[in-house]
């Protein structure tokens, strides 16, 4: 397996369009793609996105901590906040926020990056994160050196997953819909998930796109998708 980029995080949500008025008005993101079901957002559509889905509520946490983007000049981001944002800064560089109040947290990360707000990294609990991130790399996920935190974490791309000691639990109505990583060749990631015994959830071949849905660690999907030569969304 041998995904190239973090290519956006889905969410279940009960109202996506708050998530998605914010993001657009302060995170320097735009609509790409609104649809009956969801509304995909990114400051560019070749880079990370989030995808919102509708579903019932409320959400349940599970496996999902946060999502952090990456800007260049983290007080410049900052500037462009509304009043009243409860803003957490855990270290130097980094705050974290709740956006929607249907537990979506996201999160700013200052570091060089050619395009701002583009995706820094995802932190999910794990009951145990070391083995997690070592079952991480057999999905293609490379080694990669802890995080400012010391959390374990694994990369791709540039980007990160990182896993933070908890209990990510079974969730009925998780707020994590799955991961999304880039990949050349779906098919060659079906027929890699078959050698590797991994459970395969769906393939979906849409208008833009065609992707295999794989169950990864503590029950977490993980998209592999192929952006398709008529894949055009700006």
């Amino acid at each position: 397996m041998n995904p190239t980029k973090l290519d956006h995080v889905a969410y279940w949500v009960a109202d996506r369009d708050p998530v998605a008025e914010f993001v657009t008005a302060h995170l320097g993101m735009h609509v790409i793609e609104r649809t009956e079901t969801f509304t995909l957002v990114g400051s560019n559509a070749r880079r990370g996105k989030l995808t919102l889905f509708d579903a019932d509520g409320p959400r349940e946490r599970g496996a999902l901590k946060h999502v952090a983007l990456r800007v260049s000049s983290l007080e410049a981001a900052l500037h462009e906040f509304p009043p009243g944002v409860d803003v957490e800064r855990p270290r130097p560089g980094e705050v974290y926020f709740d956006v929607g109040g249907e537990g979506v947290r996201l999160g700013l990360v200052e570091a060089a990056t050619d395009v701002e707000f583009d995706l820094d990294h995802v932190a999910l609990f794990s009951k145990s994160p070391e083995e997690t991130a070592a079952e991480y790399g057999s999905l293609g996920f490379g080694p990669t050196v802890p995080g400012p935190a010391g959390i374990p974490r694994v990369e791709v791309g540039g980007a990160y997953v990182e896993f933070h000691p908890g209990d990510p639990g079974t969730p009925t109505k998780p707020l994590l819909n799955h991961l999304a990583v880039l990949v050349e060749s779906a098919d060659d990631h079906i027929a890699a998930a078959n050698d590797l015994g991994v459970e395969v959830e769906s393939v979906v071949d849409a208008a833009n796109t065609y992707a295999v849905f794989l169950w990864g660690p503590e029950h977490v999907r993980v998209e592999y998708v192929e952006h398709k030569p008529t894949f055009s969304l700006t």
